[in-house]
């Protein structure tokens, strides 16, 4: 009497643990046999590019020379060095560079941290 009883409380305990299993570990999709589920067939391998597409781009900006010629230019040499900053700035903007000059009271003496 007591190997049936145990049996039936095992199949009842297995049948509860299987319910709370299902009830609290989420599902993680939809079932692989389900055809809607299944990918899509690619087309064919995708394309290899040419060894020229994956070159780096060129050297897009100002030479050492052009950059000394900048620095050492002898219309600078007289200037004080806010009237040298900005000079400096113009030269680099007509090449295309962008020079963040910085002069007294400027704009980023109000975002400084001080330490």
């Amino acid at each position: 009497m007591r190997d049936v009883i145990a049996l039936a409380l095992v199949a009842v305990l297995a049948a509860v643990a299987v319910l709370l299993f299902r009830l609290l570990v989420p599902t993680g999709g939809h079932h692989a046999a389900d055809p809607a589920c299944r990918p899509l067939p690619t087309a064919g391998p995708a394309p290899t590019l040419h060894p020229a597409a994956r070159r780096p781009k060129p050297w897009s900006t100002p030479s050492s020379a052009q950059v000394r010629a900048i620095f050492h230019a002898e219309e600078v040499q007289g200037l004080t060095p806010e009237q040298r900053e900005r000079w400096w700035a113009t030269a680099f903007a007509e090449i295309g560079v962008e020079y963040p000059y910085r002069y007294e009271n400027d704009q980023f003496a109000a975002l400084a941290v001080v330490a």
